[in-house]
């Protein structure tokens, strides 16, 4: 189950941390022609914003459990992107995008297998 765990956490890793970098260093119309269409219309220092919580949300599902320092950040981390999964999902579903949809969806699932997991529940 170990195993499992973390590979799910390196999937949630690796696409928050693209999908961070990316809405820190593009404009909006790069990220829309990306496929990042979720930020339509968000301010500048908002799309930035989110870009930089994304890459903390990165580090947090991975560092504070490898190094056992604070291994809850690990579990807040997966909530914060389960929440933020939730929060995209009906954006995308409203630009009838269902491919971003199934893919905010998938990400939340994974989000939540490692909120249980880690907690213990699993």
């Amino acid at each position: 189950m170990n195993a499992i765990l973390w590979i799910a956490q390196i999937i949630l890793a690796a696409a928050f941390f693209y999908s961070g970098v990316c809405k820190s260093i593009l404009s909006e119309q790069q990220l829309i022609a990306r496929g990042q269409t979720g930020v339509v219309g968000l301010q500048p220092a908002k799309i930035h914003f989110i870009g930089v919580s994304e890459i903390a949300g990165a580090i947090g599902i991975i560092l504070p459990w490898a190094l056992n320092i604070l291994p809850f950040l690990t579990i807040a981390s997966a909530a914060c992107f389960a929440v933020l999964m939730l929060l995209a999902a009906p954006i995308h579903y409203r630009l009838k995008e269902p491919r971003n949809v199934a893919t905010n969806m998938t990400l939340l699932l994974l989000s939540l297998f490692v909120i249980l997991g880690r907690s213990g529940i699993l």
